[in-house]
């Protein structure tokens, strides 16, 4: 055990006695016979806990718990006196003191306690440690993109994360928008508390309402028990509400109040409980459509698009494709115990050039089937499937010319098609005037009568 105690009391019998037992039970022990001594013996030394008397002469017990917890807040001190109160107990649990024990010293009980506050410290230190771990895993670690699209992706999620302001997510499905959730939340001053994700597309209309705001026991058939819905369970910290477009309009109505009010009602329940949740949703629909058809309410469309975080498909962004590749195989190497060092000219010619409708999602396996299936120590074109070794020389050829010509056709052609060919929206998030956008389609031969 190498936790360090400091003993401060000016009797040099108790110092003497305490320091004897605690060393015999393994615990690093120092003394001071006073409070001032023990303050410039902690300007040299950090102490784990710090045992001391009240009352004491040039500085009393509870005048130095006070500098301790100035100087050095992560060490726990014990006050030990005498003269024994509620009011001097409540004193002194008040300015810091982590315990408070009474004389004569019962050193059986002393070191028991000693030992509760030893592992309570070592929890505290875990809870930080992992705290640290999940901060470091979703700030950016594990979204992977050097791209234009992706540099301002991160400055945006940059600004908005320390703000309370709901955001949505959008982008088409497996491209990674719980990923930036994430983000958000690890750089927010909430990253303490919890992260609560919810798929909106899992949960049946029947049982949104439960799900959501929870319930009381009897409040339906099958309900035994109280039950907490996600809100309750992400106070304090971020709710994520994965595919929002899939919830019910009757939903949608209750859900905009709790958005407004901030407060929610359990099903069954008369009792009004105020909630204090960042709220992030996320779709692959979009949701300004939706609203044009009557299928998503505007006023609730437009609360939870306070900000929008537009996460890019891969055929915005395929410079990041080898990134991502070199990412998956460091992955799988370690699950599956392989040892593969890159991919072969062809094969990632194959991935860069393939249309990847399943997005990052699709590209992660590929490349875990890849690192399973390679016989050698790079992946070659043949450990790909089929549909993806005809992609290499599909899209773009070797002459740099044809080759840009046929990659802004085909993200002239993504764009339009996600945005239902609506050429002005195209034009704009294209960064390009509409009669210029009307000219390249004309130019590069793009279809845009069928819809």
């Amino acid at each position: 055990m190498d936790t360090s105690v400091l003993i401060v009391d000016d009797e040099q019998e108790i110092r003497d006695s305490l320091s004897e037992v605690l060393t015999d039970e393994g615990f690093l022990t120092y003394t001071a016979e006073n409070g001032k001594v023990a303050l410039e013996m902690l300007e040299d030394l950090h102490y784990d806990i710090i045992i001391s008397d009240i009352k004491m002469p040039e500085l009393d017990g509870v005048t130095l718990l006070r500098k301790v917890k100035e100087q050095a807040p992560d060490t726990f001190v014990i006050l030990i006196t005498s003269y024994g109160s509620t009011e001097t107990a409540i004193d002194a649990m008040r300015h810091g003191a982590i315990d408070y024990i009474l004389k004569p010293i019962d050193f059986d009980e002393l070191i028991l306690r000693i030992k509760n506050v030893t592992l309570h410290k070592e929890l505290l230190r875990e809870v930080r440690f992992l705290r640290q771990e999940v901060s470091a895993q979703y700030n950016y670690e594990h979204i992977i993109g050097e791209s234009i699209a992706m540099k301002n992706m991160y400055k945006l999620i940059d600004k908005v994360a320390p703000s309370t302001s709901t955001v949505l997510v959008a982008g088409r499905s497996g491209t990674g928008k719980e990923l930036v959730a994430r983000a958000i939340h690890a750089r927010s001053e909430r990253s303490h508390r919890p992260f609560v994700a919810i798929n909106c597309g899992a949960i049946p209309d029947t049982l949104f309402e439960s799900e959501l705001f929870g319930y009381k026991k009897g409040a339906f058939t099958g309900a035994s028990k109280d039950k907490d819905g996600v809100f309750k369970a992400a106070v304090g910290g971020t709710l994520f509400l994965d595919e929002v477009g899939e919830i019910p309009l009757q939903v949608q109505v209750k859900l905009l109040r709790v958005i407004e009010m901030r407060e929610i009602k359990p099903l069954g329940s008369n009792t009004i409980i105020p909630i204090n949740v960042r709220l992030i949703a996320a779709t692959n629909r979009d949701l300004a459509k939706e609203v044009e058809r009557g299928t998503f309410r505007e006023d609730l469309y437009y609360r939870l698009n306070i900000i929008e975080i537009y996460l890019p498909a891969l055929s915005e962004r395929k410079d990041d494709i080898p990134l991502l590749v070199k990412h998956f195989i460091n992955k799988y190497n370690g699950e599956l115990k392989r040892r593969i060092i890159g991919v072969e000219n062809e094969a990632m010619k194959s991935l860069v050039n393939y249309k990847w409708k399943g997005e990052v999602r699709e590209l992660e396996n590929f490349v875990e089937r890849a690192v399973l299936l390679s016989d050698g120590d790079m992946i070659s074109k043949a450990d790909l499937p089929e549909k993806a070794q005809d992609s290499a020389s599909s899209e773009f050829p070797d002459n740099l010319k044809e080759a840009t010509r046929n990659f802004e056709k085909a993200h002239i052609v993504n764009i339009l098609e996600r945005h239902e060919n609506d050429k002005a929206k195209a034009a704009e998030i294209l960064g390009i005037g509409l009669s210029s956008l009307y000219r390249k389609v004309d130019d590069l031969g793009i279809d845009t009568d069928s819809e």
